[in-house]
């Protein structure tokens, strides 16, 4: 089992009975304890009195959409979340990342993955990276508190989803140096070979731009290495 305050709880929400049945006893084999909401109001409610460590949430629901969960989810909770769809479409992919999904499978997906995701998604967020030294990253006007966990933007306190957090953490770890899309992926995703979708880093990357930077069309802090990756600049 993962080490993390939450118990390993797991929130999935699936309208389709047989899958969410076959999604729990998958993972409770594994050890995690499960909660399923068949609904998007469910979902959000269950997501707030539940408190779980990782939500596996359908793209597809009766009453809502999982984009329109996921951005109700990100007001206010940081949990991650790993978005399941049935077509493997790019715009379906990027829009989850867009609305603050995590990470994506498509439908049918191997198990034996999505409990290898399930992992690494908690392995990174209440892992051995939660807290790296030193106490104080900097870069530019921005600077990340790695004992409280807050990120500042000049005197502006700037919220992260874990993701967010996560990366910026290794960025700034990091400062000066060129770090490939798939480097990214193994150490802040923590996906080996065969996991993860280099176009997940790119949007995750986007997203910080536009809270750590004055002109995230311009930026000047998190640098794009034209045909290799990014690269954090100490300015």
């Amino acid at each position: 089992m993962t080490d993390n305050p939450r118990g390993d709880r797991i929130l999935v929400v699936e309208d389709e009975p047989a899958v969410a049945r076959g999604l729990q006893y998958a993972l409770q084999e594994e050890g995690f304890v499960v909660t399923w909401a068949a609904t998007g109001k469910d979902a959000l409610d269950l997501a707030h009195r539940a408190d779980p460590a990782l939500i596996i949430l359908d793209l597809r629901l009766p009453d809502m959409s999982g984009f329109d969960v996921c951005r109700e989810l990100r007001k206010d909770l940081r949990q991650p979340v790993l978005m399941l769809t049935v077509r493997d479409e790019e715009v379906d992919k990027v829009l989850g990342l867009e609305m603050g999904a995590d990470d994506y499978m498509t439908k049918p997906f191997s198990l034996r993955e999505l409990i290898a995701r399930v992992r690494a998604l908690l392995r990174r967020t209440y892992g051995d990276l939660a807290s790296p030294p030193p106490h104080r990253l900097r870069a530019g006007n921005v600077v990340l508190d790695t004992s409280l966990q807050v990120v500042m933007v000049g005197e502006r306190e700037e919220t992260l989803t874990a993701t967010e957090y996560r990366l910026l953490c290794y960025l700034m770890q990091h400062p000066g140096q060129v770090l490939t899309r798939r480097q990214l992926l193994n150490a802040v995703w923590g996906y080996r070979e065969y996991l993860g979708d280099e176009r997940t880093v790119d949007v995750h990357v986007r997203h910080l731009r536009e809270k750590i930077e004055s002109d995230p069309s311009q930026p000047r802090i998190l640098l794009t290495v034209r045909g290799m990756g990014y690269r954090l600049q100490a300015v």
